[in-house]
């Protein structure tokens, strides 16, 4: 008897010992390309791990998100299926309910989206601002000066201007500007006036090769430039300010959306550790922050 206690004492002595040596080890945070920690993997499995973000082509196009998306999915479990398009057609992705979450940069279509209970929770993120580049011999004389001024000068001057016309916020800001100008140049389609349809790097690529003007982010153009035949003149202009958002499309309207997935990422992109990433993006290429970081401000901070 003594002899068979001992042998189940060994065999419940051994029997812990497997259990100690199987348990789950925490992952070691391993450093991201821009400085910020992540875990090696999501510490739990989100029940629905597809995630739809739809975005604006600047975003895209300046390398943020090439940057951003992976540190997202590898922090969290989530894959994201990234939709860059202009703002208006991100929203119209929003209000038809295929999409989760969005990054957009056209404010008072924004509000409106909000108002109208599309949207769920919104905060900002980030934002740079909107220049107007256009050829190094500057036949419209336009260096310098407001944009309101600028565009005036190359209506007058008749040259070139290439235009997205894509519902995008970029797109929308030219517009004001023609507004606030008392110019029309979209109804009235003069020759010089040529509207692509596309996003911001394919109408930069068009303007350089019509020898044209454009309204383009900072961003997208200081990544696209080596490939470029054009150059900033109108900068630091109030009016040319370039502001992102993320909003969470409301389940209420949509309860089959990611609300769950929309929210992950509505956090990571408000977080000090994403914001901090958002800040040093495009420094050590361009000597510049190409994106501010925003998410401690208020839209009245910013003069909206």
């Amino acid at each position: 008897m003594k002899s068979r206690s001992l042998m189940l004492f060994s065999l419940l002595i051994v029997f812990i010992l497997v259990l100690g040596a199987c348990a789950p080890v925490t992952p070691a945070p391993i450093a991201s390309p821009l400085g910020t920690e992540m875990t090696n993997q999501a510490t739990v499995a989100p029940s629905n791990p597809n995630l739809i973000l739809a975005t604006t082509t600047s975003t895209q196009d300046s390398g943020l998100l090439d940057v951003l998306i992976p540190l997202f999915e590898t922090e969290t479990g989530y894959k994201v299926q990234t939709i860059a398009v202009g703002s208006g057609q991100a929203m119209e992705m929003g209000q038809q309910g295929n999409a989760d979450v969005l990054l957009v940069h056209s404010p008072s279509a924004e509000k409106q989206f909000m108002t109208d209970g599309w949207g769920k929770d919104r905060a900002l993120v980030m934002h740079n601002d909107f220049i107007i580049v256009g050829p190094t011999d500057d036949p419209a004389k336009i260096k310098g000066l407001s944009a309101t001024d600028a565009f005036k000068a190359i209506a007058t001057a008749q040259q070139t201007l290439v235009a997205r016309a894509d519902k995008s916020g970029t797109s929308t800001k030219e517009l004001g500007i023609w507004k606030n100008a008392e110019l029309d140049p979209a109804t009235e389609q003069p020759a010089w006036y040529i509207e692509t349809g596309q996003g911001m790097g394919a109408t930069l690529t068009i303007a350089s090769e019509k020898n044209g003007y454009t309204l383009t982010d900072r961003a997208t153009f200081l990544a696209n430039k080596a490939n470029l035949q054009l150059e900033i003149l109108v900068e630091g202009d109030k009016s040319l300010l370039n502001v992102y958002h993320i909003i969470t499309v409301n389940p209420d309207k949509w309860p089959k959306v990611n609300y769950d997935g929309a929210t992950a990422f509505f956090k990571f992109m408000t977080e000090p550790s994403t914001q901090d990433a958002i800040g040093k993006f495009g420094v050590d290429k361009y000597g510049q922050q190409l994106f501010i970081p925003d998410a401690n401000k208020t839209d009245a901070d910013l003069g909206l």
